[in-house]
């Protein structure tokens, strides 16, 4: 049996940055929070975004969380 434990999350904010003129992918910049608590519920996390999204001058894309799980036997 497997034992998991979540170590780390991190929030990300994924920007709209324009397209790219030569290829005309769209651009993107993300900006990462890290120690955030590995507790930290989806409403939680999009509550903090919604209070730091007005700061930024890009319009945003997405919001992400990112965790990291360490995996052991038991």
């Amino acid at each position: 049996m497997a034992l998991v434990e979540r170590t780390d999350t991190r929030l990300q904010l994924v920007f709209d940055n324009g397209v790219d003129e030569i290829s005309g992918k769209a651009l993107t910049k993300t900006k990462s929070f890290n120690n955030i608590k590995t507790t930290a519920t989806a409403e939680q996390l999009l509550a903090i975004s919604s209070a730091l999204v007005p700061l930024q001058t890009l319009p945003l894309l997405m919001v992400k969380r990112n965790d990291t799980e360490l995996i052991s036997e038991v």
